[in-house]
């Protein structure tokens, strides 16, 4: 089960393309500032976990909001319908596809099920798009894009957010520790101040 890179290449530029469709709201900024970033931490993650395929990784980070860019509120369904389609349309091996769909739905179930247990492919996916939230501008983006809501409610959706990423996504050891303080100013941004600031 491992496609060659040509195949990953290929499906990465149908995202980036889909990504930048003008219907899509966050066109503008999703691939720079999420995609990418969610490439390079689950790069740097794979470093640790020599035993993770590391093509399931890649096609994962590219696949993960991909129903999400066509059609948002259908997001879900369309990753993995449209998902399928187009792996299969590539080349990919049936047996590869059926494996990538199957820790896909693991991931879109971080509600339901504990990621930490989940398949080490899924763990560090799922670490790294909840890492990417913490980073660069990516809470900024939710101000810009909501700016018809009050401050008050702004700062309490980038707390939710924040804490989601943070209890249901991220949950491989390097991850946290390296995400910490990270985590900690996102919450500070978003209003929740520290009982000291010396120490």
């Amino acid at each position: 089960m491992h496609p060659p890179q040509n195949l990953i290449d290929q499906f990465k530029q149908i995202v980036i393309k889909s990504s930048g469709n003008p219907d899509f709201i966050h066109h503008d900024w999703f691939v720079k500032y999420h995609l990418e970033v969610v490439n390079k931490i689950a790069h740097e993650l794979l470093q640790h976990y020599p035993k993770a395929n590391p093509e399931i990784v890649k096609v994962l980070v590219w696949l993960h909001d991909y129903g999400k860019t066509i059609d948002f509120s259908n997001q879900y369904r369309i990753t993995l319908e449209q998902g399928r389609k187009d792996l299969t349309k590539l080349g990919f091996a049936a047996e590869f596809i059926d494996k990538v769909i199957e820790y896909m739905e693991i991931i879109d179930k971080k509600m339901e099920l504990d990621i930490s247990q989940a398949p080490i492919e899924v763990q560090i996916v799922s670490s790294a798009d909840g890492c990417s939230h913490l980073t660069g501008p990516f809470m900024y983006f939710w101000w810009y894009e909501n700016s018809s809501k009050s401050f008050q409610e702004l700062m309490a959706d980038n707390i939710r957010k924040a804490n989601k990423s943070w209890t249901r996504k991220v949950v491989l050891p390097e991850a946290r520790q390296a995400f910490e303080a990270r985590y900690n100013f996102v919450l500070e941004q978003a209003g929740e101040l520290p009982r000291t600031y010396l120490g």
